[in-house]
C-alpha cells in the first residue's frame, strides 16, 4: 500500500517549502515587487522604470552599439525599446545564437480606460471626460472607486514628452465614475452584468465648482452692461469647462487640443499592499501581467555569471487586444531585435541564421492563469486547476473549447522545463484554466510558436483576474521568479 501511494502525485504547497531564511528573502523580493506595481501602471511607466534599472545593472542600449558598428562577446549585457511600451532586456552567451536561445516573455499593458481623443465636457454642473475602455474588463467594477490619470503628450514634432500622473500622491485629488443608487437602480438591476454599466456611461468626474463671482457694487447697472460685463472676453464668469482647463495648463502647461495627441489612461488610484491578516496575499492593479513581467526581468537581472545560451526577456505591448500593432507581439519587433542580435555575432550572419536561431529557441510565455477560488468552484476542474500558493502554473495549452487559439507545447519540451525546475526544488502545478467549455483565454505563446520557437505558458496564478484589484500569493509570486531564474540557468 505505501509502494502503491509513492505513484500518485502529490501536489506541493509553495509555503511548506520555505525556511526561515527563504522566507526572508520572499518579503523582501514582494516588498520590491509592490513598488514596481505603484510606480508602473501604464506600459509606458513600466518601460521607464525597469530600462532605468537595467541601465543601473549594466546594461547598455543595443543602438548603440549598432550606430557604432560594434560586436558582442559572451556576457554582454544589452536592453532595446521599441517606441517606449515595449522592450527587451538580453545577457549574450557563449554559444552561436543558431543553436538557440533562452527566452521568457511577458506583456505590460493592462485592462484600463483610456480617454477619448476629445473627452472634456460640461453637464449639469459637473465637469466630464469620456472614455473608452481597453481590454477585458467587467465595467460595473470601475465605478464608484477612486481613480487616477496617466499618461504622455507630446510636443516639438514628437521630440518632447511630458509625463502626466494626477491621482497617486496622497495629496493629489483623485477622479471618479459615478454609479447608480440602489434605491433608483430597479431597471439598472435587472439588465445583465455585461449591460448595468454602458460603455458610454463610463464618464470620469473632473470637476465641478463654478467660477467665483464677486459681488457687484451698489449702484444700478444697465441690463446691457451687465449682459457684456459677463462674457468671458470682457473678464466674466468662465464655464466650469473652461476653469478646469485652466487648473490643467497651470499645472502641465497643456491645453484642449493637446488631449487629441496625447495618450491618457484611466488607473485606480489604489496602491499595492497585503491582503489577509497573515500578510500572504497581495492586491494591487495590474498584476494580469506585470507580475510575470517583473520575475522575468528580475530573474535575468539577478543571472550570475556568463550564460552557455543567449538570454533574453521580452515584454510586450498590446496583449490584452489581440497583440496587434507594432509595439504587439505580432509585429517584426522581436524578429528584427533578434535577427541584430545574430549579425553582432557575427556580421556574415543574416536571415538563414535568425530562423536556425528561432526554431532552437525555447519560450517561457510568461503570463498569468486563474487561480482556483472557492467562492466560484463550478468553473473549475479541481484537478486541473492552479490553486493559489502551489508556485508557478503551466499550461500546456491555452485557448478556448477545442484547444482553438492555442501553441499546445510538446511533452519533450514540458519535460525539460520541469525537470529544470525539480533540479531547482523549485515548486510547479501544471494547469488548465477553467472547465473545458466554461471559457479560455490566449496568450502571445502562439506568435512565438509561428517564429517556429518551442513555446510553453506559465505565470503566478491570479484571483479577481482584470478587475482593478487582482490577488496572488506572495509564495507564487516568489517561486515564479525562482522558475524563471533556474530555467536560464539550466
Amino acid at each position: 500500500m505505501e509502494d502503491a501511494l509513492k505513484l500518485e502525485y502529490e501536489a506541493k504547497n509553495g509555503w511548506s517549502l520555505l525556511d526561515e531564511g527563504a522566507r526572508k528573502e520572499l518579503t523582501a523580493f514582494c516588498e520590491d515587487y509592490k513598488k514596481f506595481l505603484d510606480d508602473a501602471k501604464t506600459e509606458v511607466e513600466a518601460t521607464e522604470v525597469l530600462t532605468a534599472a537595467a541601465k543601473a545593472a549594466g546594461f547598455t542600449d543595443i543602438e548603440e552599439v549598432i550606430a557604432q558598428g560594434g560586436s558582442v562577446c559572451p556576457g554582454t549585457k544589452l536592453y532595446a525599446v521599441n517606441r517606449g511600451k515595449s522592450c527587451a532586456f538580453i545577457v549574450t552567451g557563449k554559444d552561436d545564437p543558431t543553436s538557440g536561445m533562452k527566452m521568457i516573455g511577458a506583456h505590460i499593458d493592462c485592462p484600463r480606460l483610456d480617454l477619448k481623443p476629445r473627452p472634456l465636457y460640461e453637464d449639469s454642473g459637473f465637469v466630464l471626460a469620456k472614455t473608452h475602455y481597453y481590454g477585458g474588463i467587467k465595467k460595473y467594477q470601475w465605478v464608484a472607486m477612486p481613480l487616477a490619470l496617466h499618461g504622455v503628450v507630446f510636443s516639438d514634432m514628437g521630440r518632447k514628452k511630458l509625463n502626466v500622473k494626477l491621482g497617486e500622491d496622497e495629496n493629489d485629488p483623485v477622479l471618479y465614475i459615478t454609479d447608480l443608487l440602489p434605491h433608483l437602480a430597479g431597471g439598472q438591476m435587472g439588465k445583465p452584468a455585461s449591460q448595468v454599466i454602458g460603455a458610454e456611461q463610463l464618464n470620469v468626474v473632473t470637476g465641478s465648482v463654478p467660477a467665483y463671482k464677486a459681488p457687484e457694487p451698489a449702484e444700478e447697472a444697465k441690463p446691457e452692461d451687465q449682459e457684456c460685463k459677463d462674457k468671458p472676453e470682457n473678464g466674466g464668469n468662465d464655464s466650469l469647462k473652461t476653469l478646469i482647463l485652466k487648473l490643467i495648463n497651470e499645472k502641465y502647461g497643456l491645453k484642449e487640443e493637446d488631449f487629441f495627441r496625447a495618450e491618457f489612461e484611466i488607473v485606480p488610484a489604489l496602491k499595492a499592499k497585503d491582503v489577509g491578516l497573515d500578510r500572504g496575499l497581495i492586491g494591487a492593479y495590474g498584476q494580469d501581467d506585470r507580475v510575470c513581467a517583473y520575475t522575468a526581468f528580475r530573474s535575468l537581472l539577478d543571472f550570475e555569471g556568463v550564460p552557455d545560451k543567449t538570454l533574453l526577456v521580452y515584454l510586450s505591448d498590446k496583449e490584452e487586444i489581440g497583440s496587434m500593432g507594432n509595439t504587439g507581439a505580432r509585429s517584426c519587433w522581436l524578429e528584427n531585435l533578434i535577427l541584430e542580435l545574430v549579425h553582432l555575432h557575427d556580421a556574415a550572419y543574416g536571415m538563414l541564421e535568425l530562423r536556425r536561431s528561432m526554431r532552437n529557441t525555447k519560450f517561457l510565455s510568461a503570463d498569468v492563469t486563474a487561480a482556483f477560488d472557492p467562492t466560484f468552484a463550478d468553473v473549475s476542474d479541481k484537478l486541473n486547476v492552479a490553486f493559489a500558493g502551489g508556485g508557478i502554473a503551466f499550461e500546456k495549452y491555452t485557448g478556448s473549447g477545442g484547444k482553438y487559439g492555442s501553441s499546445d507545447a510538446s511533452a519533450q519540451l514540458v519535460t525539460y522545463i520541469v525537470d529544470c525546475l525539480d533540479q531547482a526544488g523549485v515548486p510547479w502545478q501544471l494547469t488548465e484554466m477553467g472547465k473545458v467549455d466554461v471559457g479560455g483565454g490566449g496568450t502571445i505563446a502562439q506568435f512565438m510558436a509561428d517564429l517556429g520557437m518551442d513555446v510553453i505558458d506559465c505565470g503566478v496564478p491570479v484571483l479577481s483576474m482584470h478587475s482593478p484589484y487582482e490577488l496572488t500569493s506572495k509564495a507564487d509570486v516568489f517561486w515564479t521568479y525562482k522558475a524563471y531564474l533556474a530555467f536560464l540557468r539550466a
